[in-house]
Order: C-alpha cells, then structure tokens, then sequence
C-alpha cells in the first residue's frame, strides 16, 4: 500500500510509507490499515507549509492523533460508552451491501432499540447482496429491504463505534470515538454454503459487541 503525497520525492513518500506500516501494524484491529494510511496522506498535506523534517512532522502528527482516538477503543469490559445515551455503531464496508448490511442487521434484531445502528461504504452498491439476504433469512433475519448508502464524515461524527470489516475501506479519524476492525471475508462472488460461515462469525462478533455495550442485558434470541 502507498501513501500518495508527493510523486516526484520518492524518498519522502518511501519514508511515510514505512511509518504507516508500522502504525498500522502497532494499531492493528483498531484502526484499519487503510485508514491509518490516509490518516498519513493528510495529515502530510495539512503540514504541507512547513519544509523542514516534514516527513518526520508528519508521522509524529500521525501517530498523536492516533492515540488521541484510540484510548476508548481499549475501555475496561463491562463499561459502557455513555452513561446517559444509548451507544451508537457504524459498520463500514466498501459497498455497504453484504458484511456490514448483515452486522447491521444483527445488531438491530438483538439489541432493538437499546442500541443505534448505522451502516454505509464509500462505494455502495445499487442494492444489498441477495446471497447474504438470504443466509440472513435462514438466521431469521430480513434485510430485504435495506439500502446500501454512502459514507459520510456526518455519520462517523454521530456513532460512539465506528467498525470497518476488514474490507479495504477507510473510515475518518477522530478523537472520542471507539475504532475496531474486524477481518471478515467478502461475500460476494460467494454461494450460499460460502456465506454461511461469514454470516456467523458476525454473529458471534456482535454478540460480543452487545455484551461490551450492554453488560446487564442478554443477547440470547
């Protein structure tokens, strides 16, 4: 993955390009690497004006705003992300139409109204894939009639928890709120036997999510 700063210093670029690995590895199933990795290319463009030690500038920059976002993605279990409102999650996935649609989905029919679901991508399909619709129906769960939208900085603003699916996507950094990346496989392209598997290691995830967020509640359903 490259960093696209400045083409005609190769140098530079191969030096922003190695810290954002790096960071990407040291915060690795909080932020996705692809946002880490934007978070580099702008926070490189917005120190733009100053010459001297930029690159290094830079990644400094990159990694203070970094751990500025992530200390609520490491709470203590049990705790919750507000005491006075109900937590709010975004799934993030490039096309909005099969791994976030169907965490989405469940998040909504376990914890109902106890908890704010969104989902969108940067890149979002026409409409949401038919094999994860009904690999959901076999779980119960219709999102027949959801619609892929697009990912705005609005939304991310708006959600306590922001999870991408290990997808490639990028999510926009900022402090306050909780970060998780979950690899999943893409179910596109995918039958239904494939899809199965996806949809409960999903899940399980959000399960696990649910008992983070609402530790006196139950998800048995």
């Amino acid at each position: 993955m490259t960093v696209h700063v400045d083409p005609a210093d190769p140098i530079v670029a191969d030096i922003l390009d190695r810290a954002a690995e790096d960071l990407a590895a040291k915060y690795q199933g909080t932020f996705s690497a692809e946002s880490v990795h934007s978070l580099v290319a702008e926070s490189y463009r917005l120190l733009a004006h100053i010459r001297r030690y930029l690159p290094v500038l830079a990644v400094h920059f990159v990694a203070d705003r970094l751990t500025a976002a992530a200390p609520t993605a490491h709470q203590p279990e049990g705790t919750t992300m507000t005491e006075t409102a109900k937590p709010s999650v975004l799934f993030v996935c490039v096309h909005n139409a099969g791994r976030s649609q169907m965490a989405a989905g469940f998040l909504s029919h376990l914890a109902g109204e106890r908890i704010e679901v969104r989902s969108a991508g940067s890149a979002p399909r026409d409409q949401v894939n038919q094999v994860a619709v009904e690999a959901m129906k076999e779980a119960g769960i219709d999102i027949s009639t959801e619609t892929p939208k697009i990912l705005t900085i609005d939304a991310v603003k708006a959600s306590d928890v922001c999870i991408t699916m290990g997808c490639g996507d990028v999510c926009p950094v900022f402090p306050g709120k909780r970060y998780l990346d979950w690899t999943l496989d893409d179910p596109a392209g995918r039958g239904i036997e494939a899809v199965r598997p996806i949809r409960d290691e999903i899940e399980k995830r959000v399960r696990g999510l649910i008992a983070e967020l609402l530790p006196e509640t139950s998800t048995e359903a």
